[in-house]
């Protein structure tokens, strides 16, 4: 999965016009590593979509910016705009995950 390393590769990102998953995270989260467990297979499943993380200390003002207020949080984006936001409580198992990402 693609690490957000700039602002600019951000918006570079999420401004395609492919669908992009962002996977918000910290090094020191315990659910972050939990979503790591299974999240190459979802990966694999939607394939077609662009796939990236960010880490919500090396850039908080995007971080607030997406109203992230837990991690992991999975945001969906096209063409500049975030159209799908899964809150850190619904990113535990991967049928939750699966069953969010049915609708891109």
């Amino acid at each position: 999965m693609q690490q957000i390393e700039s602002k600019q590769s951000y918006d570079a990102l999420i401004n395609d016009s492919q669908v992009t998953i962002l996977k918000y995270e910290a090094n020191w989260c315990p659910d972050c590593k939990r979503l790591d467990l299974f999240i190459e297979d979802i990966m694999k499943e939607h394939n077609d979509k662009k796939w990236a993380q960010i880490d919500i200390e090396q850039f908080p003002e995007i971080t607030e910016d997406n109203e992230v207020m837990g991690i992991p949080s999975l945001l969906v984006y096209k063409n500049g705009k975030k159209v799908g936001h899964l809150h850190s409580a619904n990113t535990k198992n991967p049928d939750q995950v699966k069953e969010y990402l049915s609708d891109f």
